[in-house]
């Protein structure tokens, strides 16, 4: 008999299968990493804010906003104000704009700032800033009731 080179159906069935699944799970990997990194931009994001709050805008004012944005928060990087899938915190209002520059308000932010114990100025004393998570329970961050 002549020894035939090449590999047998059982060897090539046994090769695919350990391709199909270094595949999926570097997929499944993937997909992790990418939810993890959107995760940490936003709690990045949260606590810019919650510093600008607290460290600048109360130390200046004396009081919190009753709203904010990238103009009441000008230390804070104004790009943070964008949440990862492109939602705008713009003040009692969340804005997207599409491909085509068409921009939707009251969109569906990852942010959320709540102001307490306001008076009617919009003085605020007490806030909490809160980012929704994927693969996490909310990030909040609230201001401290002694200020």
């Amino acid at each position: 008999m002549k020894k035939q080179a090449g590999f047998t159906a059982i060897e090539l069935i046994v090769s695919f299968i350990v391709l199909v699944t270094l595949a999926v799970f570097f997929v499944v990997q993937r997909n992790h990493m990418e939810t993890a990194a959107r995760d940490q931009t936003r709690k990045t994001a949260v606590n810019a804010m919650y510093y600008g709050l607290t460290e600048v805008y109360y130390k200046q004012h004396n009081y919190y906003p009753q709203t904010i944005s990238r103009d009441t928060l000008p230390s804070v990087d104004p790009t943070l104000f964008t949440d990862p899938d492109g939602f705008t915190l713009d003040g009692n209002k969340c804005t997207y704009t599409d491909f085509d520059d068409q921009q939707a308000v009251d969109g569906d932010c990852n942010y959320r700032y709540t102001p307490s114990n306001c008076d009617q100025d919009g003085h605020c004393q007490q806030f909490k800033l809160t980012a929704d998570l994927e693969a996490e329970a909310d990030f909040t961050k609230a201001s401290s009731s002694s200020n």
